[in-house]
């Protein structure tokens, strides 16, 4: 039996690991998607759309979407910012109505089968349809992130204050080893159909290795529709007599007054929006960063991504069983910190050498895991009970493979200096400035305000 605050329910083994699944399922698209292929091959795409492949001599690498001049280079980067920011208007609404529905699964499989199915319509960005790749990742991404809100949601459900930081470490964890699982055979396709000196026949291995995560989360995602209860939520928050979406709308906006009376709640909320989009952004360019800067071949960006996963698979539960012993907060402060290093040492990388690349992998493997999985447990008890998918939706802004500020500075950074490697070590602010915000938050003091019951350790 699971306690919180106002909150009862009791959560089956079975219905536990359906929510693990889902995390299985997604992680195809974070993982093989966003962190490994669609980075370099929207680059490649663009590259040719800007006459690059033609006459690499003349090309100035500028593309022109609704007559913007835009770098090659900078393209997905932008593209990253763009669909983020359209999910601050999509994923808090997502929330509102989540928590007002009567059934929350039906909204889990609406977006989980949208974004899969633009993911496999990936399929026809061929030749320089850079515009339709960027139009069917918008729409994955998106979807992508307000499947995500529905999903986690579910969490307070699932586990009590002293249960959601291994509840959550396990999710996370088993999506890392899921995601390694499809990256393992992606790897081993590329490995094994690419040819050398045929750079087209890269491209086509990374287009359908792309749809096969689509492939990978539509069919996953039927575990947890399966496996889920449907929790009875009050007659007063279900809308009864209204229209869901349009009372979802009218919540969303009573939820963001409301939220000013819990400012320590918007001061974490907002130390994890910094430091997590320093996160996102590390993984969503680490693959471009290999590839253009240090001119690494994709199967060794591959194998360190593989790293990457399974490595984060056990550091997920290895800061999950530290968080039993020291807190949350004190485990994330910890897991920032190594990120600091992680990041200023990948400006010293050497091009042409996978094994130091590979190294920093396993680094990031170690903590990034623990770090999300932990801030999602610990923001779970943030939040007043019966708001949890309201307030999940604008926690999403910045999740899984999902970011906008650091992407966009990123960007900026390389028009600016034409230096990937200026733009990765500038992210150290996005560390250090989330961290020093959380360190400021007095946690136990924020989830009593909000009317739950601290975990022992914090």
């Amino acid at each position: 039996m699971a306690v919180d605050g106002n909150t009862t329910t009791l959560a089956s083994r079975r219905e536990r690991t359906g929510w693990y699944f889902y995390d299985w399922a997604n992680s195809a698209f974070s993982t093989t998607v966003i962190t490994v292929f669609l980075g370099p091959f929207l680059t490649s795409v663009t590259e040719r759309a800007a006459g690059c492949a033609i006459d690499a001599d003349t090309c100035d690498g500028t593309v022109h979407p609704l007559g913007i001049p835009v770098a090659a280079g900078s393209f997905y980067a932008y593209l990253v910012s763009l669909s983020v920011l359209l999910t601050v208007f999509v994923l808090p609404v997502m929330g509102a109505i989540a928590d007002r529905a009567p059934r929350k699964k039906p909204l889990l499989a609406g977006a989980a089968f949208t974004g899969a199915a633009a993911t496999v319509a990936m399929a026809f960005v061929t030749g320089d349809r850079y515009l339709l790749g960027g139009l069917l990742f918008i729409v994955a991404n998106i979807s992508f992130g307000a499947a995500i809100v529905v999903y986690n949601s579910f969490l307070p459900q699932l586990a009590g204050p002293d249960d959601r930081d291994r509840i959550s470490s396990r999710g996370w964890a088993i999506g890392y080893l899921g995601g390694g699982v499809l990256l393992l055979l992606n790897l081993v396709a590329v490995m094994s159909l690419s040819q050398e000196g045929n750079p087209q026949r890269t491209l086509d291995l990374a287009r359908w290795s792309i749809v096969s995560a689509g492939v990978w989360w539509a069919a996953f995602t039927v575990v947890p529709l399966l496996w889920l209860r449907e929790h009875p939520i009050a007659a007063s928050d279900t809308g009864a007599g209204g229209n869901v979406l349009t009372d979802g709308f009218r919540q969303l906006g009573r939820t963001i007054k409301g939220m000013r009376a819990y400012p320590l709640t918007l001061a974490f909320l907002g130390a994890y929006l910094i430091y997590n989009d320093g996160i996102q952004t590390v993984i969503a360019l680490a693959s471009q960063f290999g590839t253009e800067e240090l001119k690494l071949e994709q199967s060794a960006l591959i194998l360190t991504i593989l790293i990457v996963q399974f490595l984060a698979f056990g550091g997920a539960l290895a800061l999950g069983a530290l968080a039993t012993v020291i807190g949350a907060r004190k485990t994330i402060l910890i897991a920032l910190a190594l990120w600091l290093g992680v990041v200023s040492a990948a400006y010293f990388l050497p091009e042409g050498e996978p094994v130091p690349f590979m190294l920093l992998g396993a680094g990031i493997g170690i903590v990034m895991g623990g770090s999300q999985a932990l801030s999602r447990s610990l923001f779970s008890q943030l939040i007043p009970a019966g708001k949890e998918g309201e307030y999940y939706g604008f926690y999403e802004i910045s999740d899984k493979g999902t970011s906008w500020l650091g992407p966009l500075f990123f960007g900026l950074i390389f028009q600016l200096t034409n230096s990937y490697r200026a733009g990765i070590v500038s992210l150290v602010v996005f560390f250090l400035a989330g961290g020093v915000l959380l360190a400021f938050v007095p946690i136990r003091r924020a989830i009593l305000a909000v009317g739950n019951t601290p975990p022992k350790l914090i």
